[in-house]
């Protein structure tokens, strides 16, 4: 299975395909809501990198909003590092964290955090830490962290192909009733596959219509091969009712080709002629290529997105249908960092009755890559939809 419902699966996932295109006005009102959300311009750093260099980054997280108000933002802490060289041997995805706002997002203070060795599993050792997702439960809040292991290895056939010094990726889950009481809770295996193709699990976000039932949750991941030559969008139920959907949005045509990763989704406020409709945009990670590349000196300047320098785009599909997703970023990227490499990169966007927060990773002049944030009044949603 390839292709479902993303938003009536609490006991099943199917296939089915609406073939729903919307009209050219309305897609050109989702581009102009997206590009006032991911805002490159007016987007401050709300955490910076531990270092002002290439390599140093905070971000590949999601932000959340507590019944009092006080917002919460998870994201990896990374240092500069070589994954063809290993990355046993460094500081490279160093730390997880979770900061929080008592203000509306106007300052953030770190609440908890974990080193690698925190997040280790018996004899399963954490070599570097990735994507991670916050999501509110019942019974409190659940924490996804992707973490690359030692211990794990490669299926018979493809141990070879396993780098020196570097491991699998896989998926935890830590459950608490609150945002603080993750410090101490179990670090419980989630995700991982021992199919080559997909076999890096990673990057999780959640999209939850009902937000706090967990049968209504899906959590989505990337995945990469054991070449390393590509990123993939999966999604599994939080519960896992189901297998895993390992790859239901292909790589684009021109410039995600070598890879697309999707970051959030986000249901689009019902204003104007949208009050009527299902629509959701899926926010993904693109590149054409997995190392960046020489360009001809003749040819058309412009940022090529590739491995930890990826490029935005955006997609949409309707009536919670994914498997008619439809690009709003078919032949260029839609989300380009106006600094250093033009990186922008790992998207959420938050919804509250206030308006929406958009927050991602943004290449700097430094060329480090801070967590940035962009808030649009729901006033301004409406003004751009209707």
């Amino acid at each position: 299975m390839t292709m479902a419902k993303v938003k009536q699966f609490s006991n099943s996932l199917w296939i089915e395909f609406t073939n729903m295109s919307l009209a050219p006005e309305l897609t050109e009102k989702l581009i102009n809501l997206s590009n006032a959300l991911v805002n490159q311009k007016a987007a401050k750093i709300i955490v910076p990198a531990y270092d002002e260099s290439t390599g140093f980054w905070f971000g590949g997280g999601n932000m959340l909003q507590a019944t009092n108000g006080d917002l919460y933002v998870v994201g990896r802490y990374r240092n500069f590092g070589d994954s063809r060289t290993g990355t046993a041997a460094g500081t490279r995805g160093l730390e997880l964290a979770v900061f929080k706002s008592t203000d509306s997002g106007q300052s953030f203070e770190k609440a908890v955090s974990w080193s690698k060795a925190d997040l280790n599993q018996g004899d399963r050792t954490v070599l570097s830490i990735e994507g991670s997702a916050l999501r509110w439960t019942d019974a409190g809040v659940e924490l996804y962290v992707s973490t690359e292991k030692d211990g794990v290895g490669y299926p018979v056939g493809f141990e070879d192909y396993l780098k020196p010094g570097t491991g699998v990726w896989t998926i935890d889950r830590l459950s608490a009733k609150s945002v603080e009481d993750l410090k101490g809770a179990a670090v419980e295996p989630f995700l991982e596959c021992d199919d080559p193709a997909f076999i890096h699990v990673k990057d999780p976000f959640v999209f939850a219509p009902q937000n706090f039932h967990t049968d209504d949750a899906a959590v989505f991941f990337c995945s990469h091969p054991f070449c390393w030559s590509s990123s993939n969008t999966g999604f599994v139920p939080a519960s896992k009712v189901e297998e895993p959907a390992y790859e239901f949005f292909s790589r684009g045509p021109a410039w995600d080709v070598a890879m697309t990763r999707g970051t959030a989704i986000l249901d689009v406020p019902m204003f104007g002629e949208f009050a009527d409709l299902d629509v959701s945009l899926m926010f993904y990670d693109g590149g054409e290529c997995v190392r960046n590349l020489d360009e001809h000196k003749s040819a058309v300047s412009r940022p090529r997105g590739y491995s930890c320098e990826e490029l935005g785009g955006v997609a949409y599909f309707v009536d919670g249908d994914l498997g008619d997703l439809e690009r709003l970023s078919k032949y260029a990227p839609m989300f380009v960092s106006p600094y250093g490499t033009g990186c922008s990169r790992y998207v959420d966007v938050l919804t509250t009755n206030e308006g929406l927060y958009a927050t991602w990773q943004q290449s700097q002049e430094n060329l480090s890559q801070p967590l940035v944030m962009n808030f649009l009044p729901m006033d301004e949603v409406a003004r751009i939809l209707t």
